[in-house]
C-alpha cells in the first residue's frame, strides 16, 4: 500500500491517530495537506485510511454507517465491515486499508478480510507504516511521551525516510 502513512498509538488512556498529508499520483506529488484521519460518531471514534483516496473515503463512510447501526460498538462495526468488504464483489475491488479506534480498542481492516487487533498499543499502515511503527514502539518503550507526541515524532521519523510520506501531519486524540 503506497502513498501514505497512518499511525495509531494508545498510552495512559489516550488514543492518538496521525497521518501525513501527502497525496501522490504515480511519481507526482499532487497534494501536501490531505486529511486522512477522520473523527466519527460525534468525535468518539477515529478512522484513518491508506490507499486510494476515493476508496478510503468510501470505506470510512461505510464504517460510520456500521457504527451507527451497532450503536457505537467499534469492534462489532469493524467485524461487520470486514465481512462485507471481503464478500461483496464491488467492495473487494477497493484499494485501501483502514485503522479504526476508540479509547479502548484499535483495529486494522483490509480488503483481504483482515481484521487485526494489535498485541500492544500501536498500529500502522501505508508505505511508511513500518518505519512509523518501529519508531513508535521504540518511543513507547524508552520515553514517557504521551500518545500524541509518540505519534507525531514517529510520523516525522517516517517522513524523513519514506518518499511517500511528508511532514504535514493530521493528528487527532481521544481522551
Amino acid at each position: 500500500m503506497n502513498a501514505t502513512t497512518i499511525l495509531c498509538v494508545r498510552r495512559d488512556g489516550r488514543t492518538a491517530m496521525a497521518s501525513d498529508g501527502q497525496v501522490t499520483l504515480g511519481a507526482l506529488i499532487v497534494k501536501h495537506q490531505a486529511a486522512k484521519v477522520r473523527r466519527l460518531l460525534d468525535g468518539a471514534v477515529l478512522a484513518g485510511f491508506a490507499g486510494s483516496a476515493a476508496d478510503g473515503l468510501a470505506l470510512v463512510g461505510r464504517f460510520e454507517t456500521k457504527l451507527k447501526e451497532h450503536r457505537g460498538q467499534v469492534e462489532r462495526a469493524a467485524v461487520e465491515l470486514a465481512q462485507e468488504w471481503r464478500t461483496d464483489k464491488v467492495l473487494r475491488q477497493l484499494d485501501a486499508a483502514m485503522i479504526v479506534a476508540d479509547r479502548e480498542r484499535m483495529f486494522l481492516l483490509s480488503g483481504a478480510g483482515d481484521l487485526l487487533q494489535p498485541d500492544d498499543a500501536v498500529l500502522a499502515i501505508g508505505s511508511g507504516g513500518g518505519y512509523a511503527l518501529a519508531a513508535a514502539k521504540a518511543l513507547l518503550k524508552h520515553t514517557p511521551l504521551p500518545a500524541e507526541e509518540v505519534a507525531r515524532e514517529a510520523l516525522l521519523a517516517a517522513a524523513e525516510i519514506c518518499v511517500y510520506t511528508n511532514d504535514r501531519l493530521t493528528l487527532e486524540v481521544l481522551e
